[in-house]
């Protein structure tokens, strides 16, 4: 098999899906009225409300749901060879991810940039919405630990690695108050000079291990696994046009930019897929993934084909910045789309590389020498990128060689195989960490609605100070607590099964609201039928997961395994309260609409709308 074969096989498949299948539900089923006024403008504060130029928020969310899950995931799931794991990417990208986040995206823009867990509380009922809460916030704690355990991976002892994420911070300072304060709108020539700071710094970073600054950027383990909730605490603390969202769309910009400039090479180098197309582990045994294909790929995969994570991005930031409902298209269903452009590429570059290396690297030593797998040109890709890439598990590394190796293998570039290499790990950085200042800012909006409806209102109101830096510190403690103490080997199959639990949740107030909204009943297998696979599936994955964590013996093991039975019983509740509301739906003859509250008060006071022409 050809790499260019699947490239081309998924340029096919999703241009084809988003201009039919979107184009369906978005006339069809939601009806997408642009004449309705955005909560960006109805609630516009200047903080977290902010009318944002389309392609500027197409950025901020395309960089906030493309985290660790496409670029890691398909990287992990190579265990089985490549044929599994493209299938799942290509059907799941298009009849489950995007019609999950679109559908969500499009509920939260008509609930007023409502989270899920009160969209759930109207649409299905109070226990829905009071387990729906709940699952939410263990789910983005699990998976803001699990996709951080990643970053620490690729860049524990890495200085210019470390050195180039640090600088894109205050980058981003910096063109967030150029464009939304200093030169209002700016978006082209703040997109260029941030481009342009962003590639210096991958540049400059060359420098930092030979010279006096090597140490300040050298970080072990447990030094990143205390900055990286630091970072995350004030993301979710600064106003939004600040850090958050300028950061994001730079950093959309590196990561479509290498994604294309990806497929380029893999057009003129054209590798071959060295992976079989299933491996001897699809029955289970592997050394990176302990249980069989099924359902295992499906939670190893999870933001590359389908990812509950999105959903809080849907129902989080990007609702609260959309100026018109026609943009939820593009944005959401697109944006997945190119999302799961982005797991094939993860995986093409994951499989060109021999099994024997690519098992050397995501395996500790010990393990892999009981595999009785010969390396082939471990030594020699070592010494091009500066480093001893062997026994560096976690996906990061071996995707950042498979990367840089096709880039290298370019006429004239072989010798920039060190820069491609550290590019490549920025790159990947860039993807989990703006996936983490969305999703812990998100996890603070969970929690502000949590605890101001059941315990103090005040923590309720998104502007309210106290509240803001209360709830901030109590989720980056959390997910930071679990970072500090975990491992791939513990994080990541709960984070697997618990973003994927929650795309199950998703899914269920999507086939709810369908059948509120729609002329007929019918169109909600658009989401029925990957929730009905989903809930098999992932249910059994947490089975499996609860009774490997409790055979651990450990601490972590039994909070993890617990964790786990919450989850799935959560679930369950949500799953059951929510056929009740079904098949009282299904009784009724005529579209009902949705429960949402005429004109919806902002707490913060609302403003005249500035409707785009």
């Amino acid at each position: 098999m050809n790499s260019v074969t699947l490239l081309v096989i998924t340029t096919c498949v999703f241009l084809l899906a988003y201009r039919y299948y979107s184009a369906f539900i978005s006339a069809k089923i939601l009806v997408l009225n642009d004449t309705i006024v955005t909560p960006a403008y109805r609630c516009n504060d200047g903080r977290e409300f902010v009318p944002t130029n389309k392609w500027v928020l197409f950025g901020h969310h395309f960089a906030a749901i493309a985290g660790a899950g496409p670029l890691i995931g398909p990287v992990l799931a190579a265990q089985y060879g490549w044929g599994p794991g493209f299938m799942w990417i290509l059907l799941g990208s298009v009849f489950a991810g995007s019609v999950h986040d679109f559908i969500i995206l499009f509920a939260s823009v008509r609930h007023s940039g409502q989270s899920l867990a009160v969209i759930a509380r109207r649409e299905v009922g109070p226990v829905t919405g009071i387990t729906t809460s709940l699952a939410i916030l263990f789910i983005i704690i699990v998976a803001l630990a699990g996709l951080a355990i990643v970053v620490v991976n690729a860049l524990f002892k890495n200085p210019w690695g470390v050195y180039t994420l640090s600088m894109t911070i205050p980058i981003a300072i910096i063109i967030g108050l150029y464009m939304f304060k200093i030169v209002p709108g700016a978006i082209r020539s703040g997109s260029i000079v941030g481009f342009l700071m962003v590639l210096a710094a991958v540049i400059t970073g060359s420098y930092i291990p030979g010279s006096s600054w090597a140490d300040a950027f050298t970080l072990t383990k447990n030094q990143l696994a205390i900055a990286l909730p630091t970072y995350g605490f004030f993301a979710a603390v600064l106003p939004v046009w600040l850090l958050l969202a300028p950061r994001d769309y730079l950093s959309s910009y590196m990561k479509i930019g290498t994604v294309i400039a990806l497929a380029l090479g893999i057009l003129i180098v054209q590798p071959n897929v060295n992976m079989e197309f299933a491996s001897k582990f699809v029955d289970g045994g592997g050394p990176i993934i302990p249980g069989p294909v099924w359902p295992y790929v499906f939670i190893t995969i999870a933001c590359g084909a389908i990812s509950g994570f999105h959903s809080l991005i849907s129902s989080g930031t990007t609702p609260k910045m959309l100026e018109l409902e026609s943009q939820a298209r593009p944005i959401a269903f697109g944006g997945m789309l190119v999302e799961g452009f982005v797991a094939v590429m993860a995986l093409i570059s994951a499989v060109v590389l021999t099994p024997g290396d690519y098992f050397a690297i995501n395996t500790p030593p010990a393990v892999f020498a009981k595999l009785n797998i010969s390396t082939v040109h471990l030594p020699e890709l070592s010494a091009l990128v500066g480093m001893d890439i062997a026994g560096r598990p976690g996906g990061a590394v071996s995707l950042a060689v498979g990367m840089a190796n096709i880039f290298s293998s370019i006429g004239g570039m072989s010798h920039l195989m060190g820069y491609w290499y550290q590019f490549a790990i920025m790159f990947e950085a860039l993807f989990i960490l703006t996936t983490i200042d969305a999703g812990t800012r998100v996890a603070r909006y969970i929690l502000q609605d949590i605890l101001g409806s059941y315990t103090y209102a005040p923590l309720k109101r998104a502007n309210w100070w106290p509240g803001v830096l209360f709830t901030s510190a109590i989720v980056t403690y959390s997910w930071g607590y679990l970072l500090y103490s975990g491992d791939v080997a513990s994080i990541w199959p709960l984070f697997g099964v618990a973003n994927q639990l929650l795309a199950v949740v998703a899914l269920a107030i999507g086939t709810t609201i369908i059948l509120k909204i729609s002329s007929k009943k019918s169109y909600a297998w658009v989401t029925f039928a990957p929730l009905s696979f989903l809930t098999v599936t992932v249910i059994y994955a947490g089975i499996l997961n609860t009774a490997m964590f409790f055979k651990r013996g450990d601490a972590l093991g039994n909070i993890n395994g617990t964790v786990s039975i919450i989850l799935i019983v959560l679930v369950i509740i949500t799953l059951l309260d929510s056929i009740r509301k079904w098949i009282e739906l299904l009784k009724t003859d005529k579209p009902i609409g949705m429960n949402i509250e005429p004109q919806e008060v902002c707490t913060f006071g609302n403003t005249k709308p500035n409707i785009p022409s």
